[in-house]
C-alpha cells in the first residue's frame, strides 16, 4: 500500500450517487473497481461515472472497471460499501465483502448508522466509517470514524482522503457523526416552521439564504437529499439519541406517502420538471 496515496487498488460497492461519485473521484489516483448488484445497475453506474469524470480534473474513466462479482475485488486494498442506508442490507454486503476480500480494509459511507452497530451485525470488527458527502466531486469534507478494531486502517484512510483532495476529520462513533447530528434538527425545524405557520418553502429558504448566508435553504436541501433518505437518517438519529429534534416531522412522512421524495421524484417542497 502506498504511504502517499493511502490505497493503490480501491473498490467501491454500490451504484447510487455516493458510490458513483466516489468511484469517479477515486480514478484521479488509482485503478478503481465498482461492484454493482446487477448488469443493469452496472451499466447505469458506468455511464454516471464516465459523465462525472469529464467534470473532475485528473479523473480517468479508463482506470474504472465495473463488475457484478464480489470475487473480482479480491485484490483490492480497500473496499468501501456505499449502498442504501439500511442496517441489514449494509451488514449483509459487508459480510460478503469480508469473505471476498480478506486482506482489504473495509469501510462504509453510512451517514446515520453507528459503525459499531453495522460491524456487530456483520461480524466484521475491522470496519471503519468513511462518510463522504453528496455531490462527492464537489464536497470537500470526509468524516472518518475509526472504532476499536479498525485502528490499523487510520493512517491509510487519512492518506487516501488527502490524495482524493478532501479534508478528513476524525469523528466519534455516534449516529449521524457530527454533520448530520447537528444538521437534521435544523432541517426538520424548518419543516415544522412550515407546518406551524403555513409559510411557503421558498419564503423560509430565502430567509435562511439571505439572513444566515446559507448557499441553499433547508427545504431545498431536503429535496436534494431526498425526503425518504432524510426520514431514514432522522429515524436512525432518534433511535440513538431519543431527542425529539431528531424525529422526522409529520409533513415529511405525509409527503413520502404521496411519493413526493424531492428532486429525484420530480416533486417535494418544490416542483422539478
Amino acid at each position: 500500500m502506498s504511504d502517499s496515496k493511502g490505497y493503490e487498488s480501491p473498490g467501491i460497492a454500490g451504484s447510487g450517487a455516493i458510490a458513483t461519485g466516489l468511484a469517479a473521484v477515486s480514478t484521479t489516483t488509482a485503478d478503481t473497481i465498482l461492484l454493482a448488484r446487477s448488469e443493469a445497475s452496472a451499466w447505469r453506474a458506468e455511464e454516471k461515472i464516465v459523465a462525472a469524470c469529464a467534470k473532475i480534473e485528473g479523473a480517468e474513466p479508463s482506470r474504472l472497471r465495473v463488475t457484478t462479482d464480489p470475487k473480482d475485488l479480491a485484490d483490492c486494498d480497500v473496499v468501501v460499501e456505499a449502498i442504501v442506508e439500511e442496517l441489514d442490507a449494509k451488514a449483509e454486503l459487508i459480510k460478503t465483502l469480508d469473505e471476498a476480500c480478506p486482506n482489504a480494509d473495509l469501510a462504509t459511507t453510512t451517514s446515520s448508522l453507528g459503525i459499531g452497530d453495522i460491524s456487530g451485525k456483520a461480524g466484521v470488527p475491522r470496519l471503519y466509517g468513511l462518510h463522504v458527502f453528496n455531490p462527492v466531486p464537489r464536497m470537500a469534507l470526509i468524516e472518518v470514524c475509526i472504532p476499536d478494531g479498525a485502528e490499523a486502517a487510520r493512517e491509510r484512510a487519512m492518506a487516501w482522503c488527502a490524495a482524493l483532495g478532501k479534508t478528513a476529520v476524525e469523528v466519534p462513533d455516534q449516529a449521524g457523526f457530527v454533520v448530520n447530528r447537528l444538521l437534521f434538527p435544523y432541517l426538520f425545524d424548518a419543516v415544522r416552521m412550515v407546518e406551524r405557520t403555513g409559510m411557503e418553502a421558498g419564503e423560509v429558504d430565502t430567509c435562511m439564504k439571505l439572513g444566515a448566508g446559507h448557499p441553499m435553504g433547508p427545504l431545498a436541501l431536503l429535496d436534494f437529499v431526498g425526503l425518504d433518505v432524510a426520514e431514514a437518517i432522522g429515524d436512525a438519529l432518534f433511535a440513538d439519541s431519543g431527542d425529539p429534534a431528531h424525529k422526522p416531522p409529520g409533513l415529511i412522512v405525509e409527503m413520502i406517502g404521496q411519493e413526493k421524495l424531492g428532486r429525484k421524484s420530480g416533486a417535494g417542497f418544490y416542483s422539478y420538471d
